[in-house]
């Protein structure tokens, strides 16, 4: 893959990945990070928040994970 920006992946409606995706996340960061770019997951739900952070996603280098502030009534 070949970028010539940063890469931006809203997250917002995915309620369920696996493993393999983050792994396609990781390999996805470290082509860019080769290349001079970043990386940003927005938005995850909960759980796909909780995902990343349990393997290590929220560490890898060139990996930013945005999360909009709650709307509140």
């Amino acid at each position: 893959m070949k970028s010539h920006t940063d890469v931006l992946v809203d997250l917002a409606e995915l309620s369920w990945a696996d493993v393999s995706l983050m792994l396609d996340f990781v390999t996805l960061a470290r082509r860019l990070r080769v290349q001079g770019f970043t990386l940003a997951l927005r938005d995850p739900q909960p759980q796909i928040a909780a995902l990343l952070e349990l393997v290590g996603l929220d560490r890898v280098p060139g990996v930013h994970i945005e999360r909009s502030e709650p709307a509140y009534a």
